[in-house]
């Protein structure tokens, strides 16, 4: 859909609301997207998407009720915008006035440059190239190729009866290749960027190769503290979940949060500092969040001390804040706001191997996998190492260890943290299924002094 007509088409959405209402948002969303998957090293399933939907939210006295729909013509919205007013009605029926302060006013908006015109024309050549490359690669070290190609083109236009009127067009590619061996040894490794000539497929594929080229039987390592070594992908998941557990504002002004009563004091090692930066080179920007807000840098951990949390109009109002342009969804989530662009700075180190050099027995982790909350308020999480988990012995990774379950803290990690690399990598989680929306963290590998494995 041509970029004037899905911002006509949200507008269109917003006429459609019946008076009498306190606001109204529509947001019409876009996306083309291609997705190929792979496995024995064989073209498995593609598949794409060209579609346009459109929410429309509405506020009464206080609640937000919302309803979508898939078709654009006027009955389509006009039904799809009288559904979100007789929700919203009933919800202040029952329950009185709400708490939702109502729609934020309009900002000025900065661009950014995540869009990429060649990204956008899904050339299905693409990604057939990477996969090619990822079978030889893979299959050089007697090893099978499974994974995914995806890119993909997002237009978001909102509009809203506080005057709001916004455009954005973003791109994103990702490769993830896991190299499976015939004893079942798998290594895995992923690139991600805006623009899919970014990802060098060869190297994607060769570092998931390296993983299995050991053939060396895993041996099992006792449950206990041990020095790590953590990868890109290992430490998105740990700084995901410091930004889900730690900085969103709703769990904070409710006192859920893992830096409750803890900003302006020290949550990490000096040397991290931590940032939501939409527009950090690497990262996957956005110029909105799902109210309109421009999307702005902000500090969370500076120099190892908690310095803010995110918020949407909802848990702002809450807080006694202003909202930082975090909103998941118009009118504010139920679960709170989450940081998207979470940026870690880096270290020194040359590489992985450097890092290794001084941990005498420890753990290298690819990355980890099935990661659950434990103990929010303390953020402890559990889950377990895969795709590549080796032993460090006198400076050097060895030979390869069966997976391992961790039980810490994510902010643990952070405080234990001895040295990162210098090269950031952005590691990403692309839905596949329902809406397109890429997020991405953007971070080095690290080392730290321990990591609590309990299984």
């Amino acid at each position: 859909m041509a970029v004037p007509a899905l911002l006509e088409v949200a507008q269109r959405a917003l006429e459609s609301v019946p008076p009498g209402v306190d606001g109204a948002q529509a947001t019409a969303s876009a996306e083309r997207s291609l997705t190929l998957r792979f496995a024995r090293s064989r073209p498995t399933q593609a598949t794409s998407i060209d579609d346009v939907s459109v929410l429309v939210t509405v506020v009464r006295d206080g609640h937000v009720a919302a309803a979508g729909t898939n078709r654009s013509e006027p009955d389509a919205l006009a039904a799809c915008a009288a559904a979100a007013c007789a929700a919203a009605e009933a919800a202040a029926r029952m329950a009185g006035s709400g708490a939702y302060p109502g729609l934020p006013d309009p900002a000025a908006l900065r661009g950014h440059g995540g869009h990429d015109p060649a990204t956008a024309r899904l050339d299905p050549s693409t990604g057939g190239a990477a996969m090619a490359v990822a079978f030889e690669e893979v299959g050089a070290v007697g090893a099978e190729a499974h994974g995914s190609w995806s890119q993909g083109e997002v237009e978001t236009a909102v509009a809203s009866s506080a005057g709001l009127a916004v455009l954005d067009r973003v791109t994103d590619a990702a490769l993830r290749v896991s190299a499976l061996e015939p004893g079942g040894r798998s290594g895995m490794a992923t690139a991600a960027a805006f623009a899919a000539g970014g990802i060098d497929a060869r190297a994607v594929a060769r570092r998931a190769a390296a993983k299995v080229a050991d053939l060396a039987e895993p041996a099992r390592l006792e449950p206990g503290e041990y020095p790590v070594v953590l990868e890109a992908p290992a430490v998105a998941e740990v700084v995901d979940w410091v930004g889900r557990l730690a900085f969103d504002g709703l769990a904070y002004a409710e006192g859920r949060s893992a830096v409750s009563d803890r900003l302006g004091r020290r949550v990490a090692a000096p040397s991290i500092n931590l940032s939501d930066s939409p527009r950090f080179r690497g990262t996957l920007p956005r110029a909105f969040d799902a109210e309109g807000v421009p999307k702005n840098p902000l500090p969370l951990i500076q120099d190892g001390v908690a310095h803010r949390v995110v918020h949407d109009t909802r848990s702002a109002a809450l807080a006694g804040a202003s909202t930082t342009g975090h909103a998941l969804v118009p009118g504010g989530s139920g679960s709170g706001a989450v940081p998207t662009n979470l940026v870690l700075v880096g270290g020194g180190a040359a590489d992985e191997a450097e890092l290794c050099r001084p941990i005498e027995r420890g753990v290298y982790v690819t990355r980890f996998w099935y990661t659950n909350p434990v103990r929010p308020r303390e953020g402890i999480v559990t889950g377990t190492t895969r795709d590549g988990t080796f032993l460090i012995e006198d400076g050097q990774v060895t030979r390869p260890l069966e997976d391992l379950r961790l039980t810490d803290s994510v902010l643990g990690v952070l405080e234990r943290t001895q040295a990162m690399t210098s090269r950031l990598e952005l590691v990403t989680e692309v839905r596949h299924y329902g809406r397109r929306f890429a997020t991405g963290v953007v971070c080095p590998a690290l080392r730290a002094s321990s990591l609590r494995f309990t299984g």
